[in-house]
């Protein structure tokens, strides 16, 4: 049985396939389905559900997806679900992470708290949904470091409590172990085997 990832986003597909080894799942693209879906939601939860609805209803298929950003305390929890559009639609990594270098540069370095949140839901053609939350705090850096995956720029400023290097420079095993990403899929693929699903 095969599912469909609700995402055009490369380097949340990348991680998926990692995360995911050995499961018979496909991007929203392979499945036919390349119109992107706006995230209007005021929450995580409420983007996720709008993308997997939309490809299941498309595909008659499961269906899952995700929405994630960065919540910077001093920002009021912005850029939060703007995480993408955060300097404006259609910026790139390197734009993104300068605005939001821009907007923490007189903010102190025991000012600096921030989380990641990562909301996946699966959605079933019968109706069926289940919802998987994940969240892990750190603080921001003061400049970029490591190489991030595509369209994950936050993981080049952002170092998680109890640690000294960002989830950029991180290996791609430690990071999918501490990362609230890594959590959030093995909650998902913890629930696919005890259903049955697409092994």
């Amino acid at each position: 049985m095969k599912i469909i990832f609700a995402t055009q986003n490369i380097g949340k597909l990348q991680e998926m396939h990692q995360l995911l080894d050995g499961f018979n799942v496909a991007s929203a693209a392979e499945a036919g389905v390349t119109e992107d879906v706006i995230e209007d939601a005021d929450t995580f939860e409420g983007n996720a559900l709008k993308k997997a609805r939309f490809v299941c209803v498309k595909t008659k298929m499961i269906s899952f997806a995700d929405d994630s950003g960065l919540c910077i305390e001093v920002l009021n929890g912005n850029p939060g679900v703007f995480s993408a559009r955060w300097a404006g639609e259609g910026a790139d990594d390197e734009t993104i992470l300068k605005h939001t270098l821009e907007k923490m540069k007189n903010i102190p370095k025991n000012e600096r708290g921030a989380w990641f949140e990562t909301v996946i839901v699966i959605v079933f053609p019968d109706g069926q949904e289940k919802v998987f939350k994940e969240t892990i705090h750190g603080s921001i850096t003061k400049e970029l470091r490591g190489k991030h995956l595509p369209k994950l720029p936050y993981d080049s400023i952002f170092i998680p409590n109890g640690y000294k290097k960002t989830f950029a420079e991180m290996s791609e095993k430690e990071r999918n172990n501490l990362s609230q990403r890594g959590k959030v899929f093995r909650l998902l693929r913890e629930y696919l085997i005890n259903k049955k699903i697409c092994q």
